[in-house]
């Protein structure tokens, strides 16, 4: 099987990407999918999918027990950056959910009209215009589905950009404001519960509008807003999550709650948290109001990368891995 790698932003090098049970991944979604439909099922049902999420990372069944500093090395954390001291990791969900000083580690342009990456992971960037990326459209989501018919959303974002942001489970797995400016919506859509793989992502068209998710729309064009039209956040569920907890705070983790339609939210404050395993951040811009960082435009297309996503769909797609808070565009003023 191709491996998967991706571009580390900060260095430039190209990296292979170690992905978690890709054997099983691959078998549950080849051979299990073909010829056991019904189990496959079952196995992408929430109660799979929290059933496998309690036994990994509350019992820590492959961790042997470990705890502090050696907890948090074999999960790939960087006790350095986190709020609490070592001593105080004793499972994997702890580990998992664990906060950073992000103000001090995870610095933010000042630039007002920044718009800055969601969350520690590896991005795509691509647009949903009629041009040969249509295909990359029709593979990961589709429009309709991922926003859901109800709300009335889906013409606003005909034609615009997109960035899809994949979170490991070795990953801070908080997500924080990209955009400021005012919620005028948020509602939550239902879906299964798979994995966001890169072989499960190609392997189902449009896998992540099939997921649960929960979906933010925030108007920017406001006094103090990020002046980028409106901007839809999809927080998509994946394989072992048990929860989105909504965890808005304009200071620190201070005083979490949750986030409400009418509320002003800041760029860069954490917004909530993904309860535990792999997930993923969908980002949907309206047409001609942003423009994606040059180095990302150029990642994207690298040739000299063996990615996944590239070998299906017959032309370079690459991710680059971003940090949380780091800017990924700017603006483009109506």
């Amino acid at each position: 099987m191709l491996q998967h790698q991706y571009i580390a932003r900060e260095s430039g090098k190209i990296i292979t990407e170690k992905l978690l049970g890709d054997r099983s991944i691959r078998f549950l979604y080849s051979r299990v999918r073909e010829h056991a439909p019904s189990m496959f099922k079952a196995l992408t049902s929430s109660y799979s999918s929290s059933l496998l999420g309690y036994l990994h990372f509350n019992l820590g069944l492959d961790q042997k027990r470990k705890k502090g500093l050696d907890l948090l090395a074999v999960m790939g954390a960087d006790w350095r950056e986190c709020v609490e001291p070592p001593s105080a990791f004793d499972t994997p969900r702890q580990v998992f959910e664990r906060k950073i000083r992000y103000q001090e580690l995870r610095p933010m342009d000042e630039d007002p009209l920044a718009l800055v990456s969601p969350a520690d992971a590896k991005t795509l960037i691509g647009t949903l215009k009629a041009t040969p990326h249509l295909f990359i459209k029709e593979k990961f989501f589709s429009l309709e589905e991922l926003l859901g018919q109800e709300r009335g959303w889906i013409k606003d974002f005909y034609d615009g950009e997109f960035a899809i942001f994949r979170l490991t489970p070795d990953k801070y797995h908080y997500n924080h404001l990209p955009v400021s400016g005012v919620v005028v919506d948020i509602y939550e859509l239902e879906g299964r519960y798979h994995s966001c793989n890169p072989g499960a992502v190609m392997a189902i068209a449009a896998l992540y509008s099939k997921n649960r998710r929960i979906v933010t729309i925030i108007d920017t064009d406001v006094n103090g807003g990020s002046q980028v039209g409106l901007v839809a956040m999809i927080e998509v569920v994946a394989l072992m999550i048990g929860d989105i907890v909504q965890r808005y705070s304009e200071t620190g983790y201070n005083d979490p709650r949750p986030v409400e339609i009418n509320d002003f939210v800041k760029k860069g404050c954490p917004k909530s948290l993904y309860r535990p395993g792999s997930s993923t951040d969908i980002l949907l811009f309206q047409k001609d109001r942003s423009s994606f960082s040059e180095d990302l435009l150029s990642n994207v297309r690298r040739q000299d990368v063996q990615s996944r996503f590239s070998s299906v769909l017959g032309h370079s797609l690459v991710e680059t891995d971003v940090q949380v808070r780091s800017t990924i565009g700017r603006a483009n003023r109506a």
